[in-house]
């Protein structure tokens, strides 16, 4: 189990992936403990004071003109999480939730919430004890805060609603009775600090920028296998091609190509033969690789600075004045989120073009459709018919979520984000691309192990088909592809396949 820290540090995206992996253990450090500590205080003696504070002593909304009388304002947080438990559709996974909830308390240790360590550590003990609020994943704008999920988030806090919870789903109180937790009654600006944030935006795009990540990399080895099955050129890829475009993705992208094909001699075999010039999904890997690359970095870069911020409103600031802002909007994610899924998106169009050019066959090397033979079988014919339905369905995903906005809470909240949403489909089009490039390698590794014998691939690719022979059985003839592709799925999920890469050369 992963030991992980809540303080003011920033975080890269690589800190949260034990959250995602399984449970974790976390720990709240002295410095955070003491600004979340100095917050309430602030907030306690404005309180005191008098002070008019939004969604403390007032509504909310539309509704923050209603004045709540001091009786009250306990019940106000009450009724605010029940009331904005409204989300629908199937429940997030686990790690995204684990997410959610280490998040949530990132922004706390920022010392500018006002909420009780009380609080503060019982959302830690559920993480900890990996009790999982159950967090239907529909329902959120994206904008003041990701309010449905984040209220279903804090159900159990005040012990109500559903969690997950050793394999199981159970009332929360259950849960928490079993492990000696004691539901809170929520003081004033806790409710609303609880549901105002970012944090499922965020956790959706955190778990999307890391699968992406590997997914680049698959990318660049899958396309230069087929570029040996396809007898393409590998000379295209040669640095100092690359060094003439600033783009420094597509200079990476290329170097991974031509290093992983160094030695290999199907590449050898044709040197000398009479075509020009490749197809562009061949020759032009860097290129659009290369930008995918580039506008994941970007994406990354916006995902881990939201990670990192405070994310929550009115802001109790050390300087005892209370501060309003539109820091819970998640603009930022969405964009990123809409960016990365085009950047996807387009690995799988690409790929489905090469799949597309091998299946008219290769010469007299490989017949149509890598089938033994043409006509009485049909080889990865409907292989290329399923990778072409997951490009078309990826183009509809691409639709950018960002550039949609819809008013809600009577015209207070004008324009939204929906950045939930964005990361959602970003997500679809991820799993999708991975079945596409599952199918292209399959296709392309069944042509160097049948067709290209008994030339060698190259040392950097061999390794892929050596694993690919212990879960894949490359015979001649027809057979149901549909386990294999899931197989070759799975190995690139679980990133064997590119630790298996690594071992021999490192892709960029």
């Amino acid at each position: 189990m992963s030991a992980l820290s809540i303080s003011g540090e920033s975080r890269s995206i690589r800190y949260f992936l034990p959250c995602l992996e399984g449970p974790v253990r976390v720990r709240l450090n002295a410095d955070s403990r003491k600004a979340i500590r100095a917050s309430h205080s602030i907030l306690t003696q404005l309180l005191k004071k008098g002070k008019k504070i939004y969604g403390v002593t007032t509504g909310f909304g539309d509704l923050s003109k209603v004045t709540i009388d001091a009786d009250d304002r306990q019940k106000l947080q009450l009724n605010l999480v029940r009331s904005h438990a409204t989300g629908v559709g199937k429940p997030f996974e686990l790690g995204i939730t684990r997410l959610i909830l280490f998040l949530k308390l990132l922004t706390w240790a920022k010392g500018v919430s006002g909420v009780r360590l009380e609080l503060v550590s019982l959302v830690r003990h559920l993480l900890n004890h990996d009790i999982l609020p159950v967090i239907p994943r529909q329902g959120s704008v994206g904008a003041s805060g990701d309010l449905a999920p984040l209220a279903h988030m804090a159900l159990p806090l005040i012990g109500e609603g559903l969690v997950h919870f050793q394999d199981r789903i159970m009332p929360a109180m259950l849960a928490m009775k079993e492990v000696a937790l004691e539901p809170l009654v929520l003081s004033p600006k806790e409710g609303i600090s609880l549901i105002n944030g970012t944090q499922v935006s965020t956790a959706i795009g955190i778990n999307a920028c890391l699968e992406a990540e590997s997914l680049l990399k698959i990318a660049d080895l899958v396309g230069a296998i087929s570029v040996e099955a396809s007898l393409s050129s590998r000379s295209v890829f040669k640095s100092s091609i690359h060094k003439l475009k600033q783009h420094p993705g597509q200079r990476l992208v290329a170097a991974n190509v031509w290093n992983l094909l160094r030695d290999s001699e199907i590449v050898l075999s044709h040197k000398d033969c009479d075509r020009v010039q490749d197809p562009y999904s061949f020759r032009c890997i860097p290129h659009v690789h290369g930008i995918s690359r580039d506008n994941y970095n970007g994406a990354k870069e916006i995902v881990q600075n939201e990670a990192n911020s405070v994310s929550d409103n009115p802001l109790i600031m050390p300087n005892t004045q209370i501060m309003y802002s539109g820091h819970f909007h998640a603009e930022s994610i969405a964009q990123a989120m809409d960016n990365l899924t085009i950047a996807i998106a387009e690995l799988g169009s690409i790929s489905e073009r090469r799949l597309h050019y091998i299946m008219k066959g290769i010469g007299d090397r490989v017949p149509p459709f890598v089938a033994s033979n043409p006509g009485l079988e049909s080889g990865f014919m409907t292989a290329h018919i399923t990778a072409a339905s997951l490009v078309s369905e990826n183009k509809v995903y691409a639709h950018p979520a960002s550039v949609d906005t819809i008013s809600t809470s009577g015209g207070q909240e004008d324009f939204v984000s929906m950045a939930p949403w964005a990361g959602r489909k970003c997500l679809r089009v991820i799993d999708n691309v991975r079945n596409i490039l599952a199918i292209e390698l399959l296709t392309s590794a069944t042509i160097n192990v049948l067709f290209h014998a008994p030339l060698k691939m190259a040392s950097g690719t061999q390794p892929v088909i050596k694993l690919l022979k212990k879960h894949v059985h490359f015979s001649k003839g027809d057979r149901p592809l549909h386990t294999d592709i899931k197989v070759v799925n799975e190995l690139i999920k679980t990133k064997r396949i590119l630790s298996c890469v690594n071992k021999k050369y490192e892709l960029n």
